[in-house]
């Protein structure tokens, strides 16, 4: 990263730290195969990206927090995806019906008995969903983000969740993009303005230590 850059964001007093609350959940966004195939119009080389999140995901599961996935899916013709869906043709492999091996969730990141899964149509995990309102209920002050794409609908959901009074913590490691560049773009951006960008090993750290018991 440009030392230039960095000084004139610190500056400016972009990137303050924020800290994390005592009730994460995890969501993990539109983690698909139609990311990992790799003659999906949208396979994007995000191998490692997927195990990283299988590691967050089985972390998450241990220590008992909630789980939340999101996916992708429209009526025929595209009819409820407005103009995202026409802006991005690759997006009708999401049509219902059309490609459910593409639909289909990533090997070791199928939602099990006690997960939320909640479909959309747009970028963001929030935007005409229930997931704000699940996190409400159930208490939550901190997401972890895991998923798929970086600058795409990690990026959308990140800014989202901040702007619904909640700490995003956006795992790098665990979310993947198709070029680096937009990546770590992304990244940067949602560091300095919006969230907390951390790697897998501190994500962890951070799930073990609330997984452990109150002291009286």
């Amino acid at each position: 990263m440009d030392e230039e850059l960095l000084k004139n964001y610190a500056r400016a007093g972009f990137g303050t730290k924020l800290a994390f609350g005592r009730s994460p959940a995890l969501l993990i966004i539109d983690f698909v195969q139609a990311y990992l195939v790799e003659d999906s119009p949208l396979y994007a080389g995000v191998e490692a990206t997927h195990a990283a999140a299988i590691r967050l995901i089985q972390a998450a599961r241990e220590a008992k927090l909630k789980v939340v996935h999101t996916f992708v899916e429209y009526e025929p013709g595209g009819r409820n995806g407005g103009v995202f869906f026409r802006k991005v043709p690759a997006l009708r492999c999401f049509e219902r019906g059309v490609n459910p091996a593409l639909s289909a969730f990533a090997p070791g990141l199928e939602p099990i008995a006690g997960e939320t899964v909640i479909g959309k149509q747009y970028a963001s995990a929030f935007f005409g969903t229930s997931l704000q309102a699940l996190l409400t209920a159930s208490g939550v002050d901190t997401v972890l983000i895991a998923g798929l794409s970086t600058s795409g609908c990690v990026r959308a959901s990140a800014v989202d969740c901040c702007q619904h009074g909640f700490v995003p913590v956006v795992v790098r490691d665990a979310v993947g993009d198709r070029a680096a560049a937009p990546h770590e773009a992304s990244l940067f951006d949602l560091q300095a303005k919006y969230a907390e960008v951390v790697g897998l090993e501190a994500a962890l750290a951070y799930i073990a230590e609330v997984a452990q018991p109150a002291r009286p």
